[in-house]
Parts: C-alpha cells; sequence; structure tokens
C-alpha cells in the first residue's frame, strides 16, 4: 500500500506512515510518499484545492510502478481521492471517509475535533456527502493557528482534549474522529487520554484498506 501525504512536509508522511505499519502489521507493506509540490499544511480549502492535483499525480506514479495494492490519501478533507478512483483500478481511501463512516458505524452519534477552523465548512460538506448528517453532533476546534500548535505538541494534545471534551459534554457525541492526518500522533495519545472512543483517522484508512482487499 502506498500512502500518500497531500502537502510537502516529509517529517508529516514518516509519522502517518509509522502509523500505518504498526495498524497493518504484516498484513500489508505500507511505503510513503510525499507529493512534490504544493503547500506545506491543508488549513483552508484554497489548500485543499491546491493538494488535489499532487495527490492524482503521486498515485499514479505509484499505480504506474505496479507494486501497490492500495492507495491510501493521508489528508481529512481527502484531496484528489475522486479523481484516483476514476482514473486507476486500485482500491482508494482517504482518511476522512474512513474516519467519518467508521465513526457512525451502528447509528453512534460522533462528533470532530480538529484545529483548522477555515475548513470547517468543507468538513461539513463532507459528512453531508457522506450522508452522515443525521449522526453528526458537531465539529469542535481548538482555539488559535493550528502552525502554531502543530509546532508545540503538549499544547496541541491539550487543546485537543478540550475539543474532545466539547463533543462529549456539550454535543451528546459517544464517538469522537481527530480530523487530521498531521494530527495523526495526537489522536493515538488521546485514546489514552479520554474516556470516549476516540476515532484516529490513519488506523481507520488501514482498517477500510483491509477490508476492500481481504473481506
Amino acid at each position: 500500500m502506498v500512502l500518500i501525504n497531500p502537502n510537502t512536509s516529509t517529517a508529516t508522511t514518516a509519522m502517518m506512515t509509522a502509523i500505518a505499519r504498526r495498524t497493518l502489521g504484516r498484513a500489508l507493506a505500507v511505503r510513503g510518499v510525499t507529493v512534490s509540490g504544493g503547500p506545506r499544511m491543508l488549513t483552508d480549502p484554497a489548500a485543499l484545492r491546491a493538494a488535489a492535483p499532487e495527490v492524482l499525480a503521486a498515485g499514479l506514479r505509484a499505480a504506474a510502478r505496479g507494486d501497490s495494492a492500495a492507495l491510501l490519501v493521508g489528508a481529512f478533507g481527502d484531496p484528489g481521492v475522486a479523481e484516483l478512483r476514476e482514473a486507476t483500478d486500485l482500491p482508494v481511501m482517504g482518511l476522512g471517509e474512513a474516519a467519518l463512516t467508521e465513526a457512525a458505524a451502528g447509528g453512534t452519534p460522533f462528533g470532530i475535533a480538529t484545529t483548522t477552523p477555515l475548513l470547517a465548512d468543507s468538513i461539513t460538506a463532507h459528512v453531508t456527502a457522506l450522508g452522515l448528517t443525521a449522526r453528526y453532533t458537531g465539529l469542535r476546534l481548538t482555539p488559535g493557528a493550528p502552525e502554531h500548535l502543530s509546532a508545540h505538541p503538549e499544547l496541541l494534545l491539550d487543546a485537543l482534549e478540550r475539543a474532545v471534551r466539547a463533543c462529549v459534554e456539550r454535543d451528546g457525541a459517544r464517538a469522537v474522529v481527530i480530523g487530521g492526518g498531521p494530527l495523526g500522533e495526537a489522536a493515538e495519545e488521546l485514546r489514552s487520554r479520554c474516556a470516549v472512543r476516540i476515532v484516529a483517522p490513519i488506523p481507520a484508512a488501514c482498517r477500510a484498506i483491509a477490508r476492500r482487499l481481504h473481506g
């Protein structure tokens, strides 16, 4: 499987690839690739749009090698996922689709905690497009700039934990999605800090791909 990082941070690629490998174990090899151009972080709709063609190009290169079982797009907004599905026969999964679907399974009320206020409308539209609005309790955002939080892991964890608690205590969520590929390590850590079920997008996407490949 190839994990495509839609932003240009190679450190983020390495982090997400490590989480995917831990999730899949020996079931499926994972190779991480970083897009060759575009935004360093996907924090607004323009950045998501700019990332989509870069993801498509990276995915097509990966498919052309002939050694990839599936493609995982490592961003919560799923840039380039639809385009890749049209252009290749490989299974393609995005973090947002996988995590939201997993969170809502069985009719569970779910919320989303994330760091990108400029993507709030895009996230809500994605929930609607997946047909999950009836189970969606809402979005809770961390205060401050996403770039600042990403540079300070403890501040990020504390802010996300408060957002998760708001999803549960104010909105009635029984599962909370951590909305972002670069938030992968924080999502793992929050599992031990929060009583509610935390849905981490990278493991969720890995599980979705494994189901498609192995039934």
